[in-house]
Parts: C-alpha cells; structure tokens; sequence
C-alpha cells in the first residue's frame, strides 16, 4: 500500500485525515464516527448502497459539506496539516483550483456545457493562475490528448460529447493542475460497459502516473477492485469493513459485505 509520493517506504503525515466524522440531517444520520486516512499516493474506494453515506461522506471529504461533529485535516505541505473547515473560505477555494480535483457523476456539474473543450480545461489553468494564452491553449491540447479526445475537438462544445467523451473532459479539467488529491463520484456511472472499460483504464493509468491521492466513491465493485488499493463499506452511514481491497472482495467478513459481493443488494 503506498505510504507516500516517493515510494521510498518511509511513514509521513496522511494527506488526508478524517476523525469522527458525523452528519446528520435532521433526526437522520447521514454518517457517523467515520475515521480513516489516506496517504499520498494511494487510492481509497468507498461503496455501499444508495442512502449508505458514502456521498455525504465524499461532500465533507471534498470541503462541500461541514461535518456536525468530527474533523477532517489536509497535509498541506508546507504549513503541516489544516483542519478544512478551520482555514479561510478564500484558501479553501484555492485549494479546491489546484491541490484538490473532482470528477462529478453529473458532468453537468463539473463542466461548463457552453464553452468549448479547451476553454473548460483551460479555465482551471486560469484558476491557478496561469494567464499566458498561448501556454493555456497549448496545455489544453497536451490534455486533451492525453484522455483520448481528438485534438480537432479543441474548440467544440461539450453539448457535442458523448458520456464517454464528457468524463475524460472532466478528467482533463481537473488533472490539468496536476492536484495532489482528487476525489471521484461514481465516475463511470450510466456509461455503456464498453465505455466504461475505456474510461477506468486511462483512469488506472493516469493516477500510476501522476501518483495520485484518490477517494472513489462507487456502487461498482469492478471500479474499486481495479483501481483502488483499499476499501471502506458503508451502510446506514456507517463503517461496516475496510481493508485492503482484494481481501475485503474475496473474503468479506461482514454479512452486508458478503451480499454485497454476491450482488445481492441491488444499488
């Protein structure tokens, strides 16, 4: 399991850290007492069914949503760990246009649906202020290609993508910044299989790549299986298993997990 960025085996602090992390909504527990960290360079899966918490989770994971009780720190490198919603609302917004990526289920909410394919990437570009056009585009264009879109499609709006194509823009988007941590709702979700295949390939190779940090949020086992290093399996918002992935799939302990992986719940 990586331990960190350089593969040199050495122990250093979480890049992220959750701590008790409880939301409520209402009378209804949307997660409770979650604990967990993640170390640079590795990949977290987190599945269960729909209404287990896995997305509220993601939400306060991903600064969109203030935990109830709980803390949630980020090893920023140079000023040692942060508590997410203890630092100013300006920092955290920088943070989320550089060392914070997400992949939206919805590629409505993770790309600007009018502007075109080079403009959507080179916006985040801009975000982390980079302002020379010339080096956008051209930035733009490295990455467009390298998620397997046509550089012809610099300049076409994403209304022309197919879902396939729409998800390696996003992915674009937001690797373009080469971010430390990069979190992902249900990535592959409402994709044809073959689609899907494609998509969680160029995905397994970019985060080898990039050395990426990732929480992957999913009802598909096949996803966390080939791309996530360890597993957490919620339900009713709560932590009922986690482990290293192919232990929690091939031997789960727990009774829900163990439906889980035998499909009988159906997500």
């Amino acid at each position: 399991m990586p331990r960190n960025g350089n593969g040199n085996g050495s122990e250093e602090t979480p890049l992220l850290k959750a701590d008790g992390v409880t939301v409520l909504y209402g009378e209804r527990i949307g997660c409770r007492d979650v604990s967990f960290a993640l170390w640079p360079g590795e990949v977290v899966g987190i599945v269960g069914e729909s209404g287990s918490g896995k997305t509220t989770l993601l939400n306060c994971l991903s600064g969109r949503l203030e935990p109830a009780g709980g803390e949630i720190w980020y090893g920023a490198s140079q000023t040692g760990p942060v508590n997410i919603y203890r630092i100013p609302e300006p920092v955290r917004r920088l943070l989320m246009r550089t060392d914070w990526g997400i992949v939206y289920q919805n590629s409505l909410e993770g790309l600007r649906m009018r502007v075109s394919a080079g403009g959507n990437v080179g916006e985040r570009l801009m975000g982390a202020g980079m302002r020379h056009y010339g080096k956008i585009r051209q930035e733009a264009l490295k990455w467009l290609m390298r998620v397997e879109i046509e550089p012809d499609r610099i300049n076409d709006l994403p209304l022309t993508f197919s879902g396939g194509m729409l998800q390696r823009l996003q992915i674009a988007r937001t690797l373009v910044t080469k971010p430390r941590l990069v979190f992902m709702d249900e990535p592959t979700s409402g994709l044809d299989v073959s689609v899907q295949a494609r998509l969680l390939d160029l995905l397994r190779r970019l985060v080898q790549e990039l050395n990426l940090s990732v929480v992957v949020v999913t009802h598909d086992l096949a996803v966390v299986r080939l791309i996530s290093h360890r597993l957490m399996v919620m339900r009713q918002g709560e932590v009922v298993e986690e482990g290293l992935t192919d232990r929690v799939l091939d031997d789960p302990q727990n009774p829900y997990t163990q439906l889980l992986v035998s499909s009988v719940i159906q997500s």
